[in-house]
């Protein structure tokens, strides 16, 4: 039995460092490294959530491709279930996501592929239903299933099931009003700073942590290397992440994700589930993608260990083993 079903795209990234931030039309540039890694962010948070020590389910639809098995097999290699994965008979491929990371900030390329075309009859919903939890990322690029979204939050809370949404960009930048319906299904929100603001209509990071919390039961913000913040009800607690040499961001805030459900799911106090998030977040970025740094469990759950004890918190709700 899984404990986690996830709902969501699937993609590889191809990450390309060292290219100019203003490339000149025309000339050949070149990049100084490159990684190819599993991408999306309901694949990092599946995969990482797994390393963890949580059963995941993963449920997406990818292209009939080498892109999309290379990025199946990486799940599965992970011990992520992917019985319930549909892949599409027609023309259409998986997507792809080419990365440019910067000092300050990052360019994203994505061919949308496959997850445009999964709609609700490709979710099998009993699979979903014999979960403990429903999560579902990446709302917006969810273009045929986004209209019946709101139907799997309904029928997971009616089974008794948790919940946890992370919408991620919308490149629209519309921010349709849907999500809200959405959000009073929700358990745990995980939005970043921006993308709270751009939902709840305003500039101001607490009017949004306000607005988001009327709404969802747990919101939870994230603010890269900022101090997260977490809000239950009346009760708000903030933590900032551990300071390591980082690699690259890519994944970061999908790991953290991970992080804080996994923690959650395992009876963890709200504070301990936002440190816990905080440095599965900070791993993630010591290794190129999402992703890579958790292929090496043993150095994850050292590092894990080591910065949990600096919390002064109670048991680490990770297993050695």
């Amino acid at each position: 039995m899984i404990e986690v079903c996830v709902v969501g795209e699937l993609n590889l990234d191809l990450i390309l460092y060292g290219l100019p931030e203003n490339p000149l039309p025309d000339h050949e540039h070149l990049a100084s490294n490159m990684a190819f890694t599993l991408g999306s962010s309901s694949g990092i948070f599946a995969h990482n959530l797994r390393v963890l020590g949580t059963d995941v389910g993963f449920i997406s639809k990818i292209g009939n491709d080498q892109l999309g098995n290379m990025a199946a097999e990486r799940l599965s290699a992970a011990g992520v279930d992917i019985s319930r994965m549909k892949q599409g008979t027609g023309s259409t491929s998986t997507g792809l996501t080419v990365v440019l990371p910067h000092a300050q900030h990052r360019f994203m390329f994505t061919y949308p592929g496959t997850m445009f075309e999964m709609q609700y009859s490709d979710v099998d919903v009993d699979y979903l239903l014999s979960a403990r939890h429903f999560h579902l990322s990446s709302f917006y690029l969810h273009r045929a299933l986004r209209p019946r979204i709101v139907d799997l939050f309904r029928q997971a809370k009616q089974a008794g099931l948790t919940t946890s949404l992370d919408t991620n960009d919308d490149p629209e930048n519309q921010w349709a009003p849907d999500l809200l319906e959405v959000l009073q299904y929700v358990d745990v929100f995980l939005p970043n700073d921006r993308e709270a603001k751009k939902i709840a209509g305003t500039e101001d990071s607490s009017h949004a942590l306000n607005f988001l919390a009327q709404r969802a039961k747990i919101v939870v913000i994230k603010r890269g290397s900022g101090a997260a913040i977490c809000r239950s009800g009346n009760e708000q607690w903030s933590a900032a992440p551990p300071s390591v040499q980082m690699v690259d961001d890519i994944g970061a805030g999908d790991t953290f994700d991970s992080g804080f459900i996994h923690a959650y799911l395992r009876g963890a106090k709200l504070e301990d589930c936002l440190a816990f998030a905080n440095i599965a977040a900070a791993y993630s970025v010591t290794k190129p993608g999402g992703t890579e740094a958790f292929r090496d469990r043993n150095g994850l759950l050292s590092f894990v260990r080591e910065q949990w004890k600096l919390t002064g918190k109670g048991p680490l709700p990770v297993k050695s083993s």
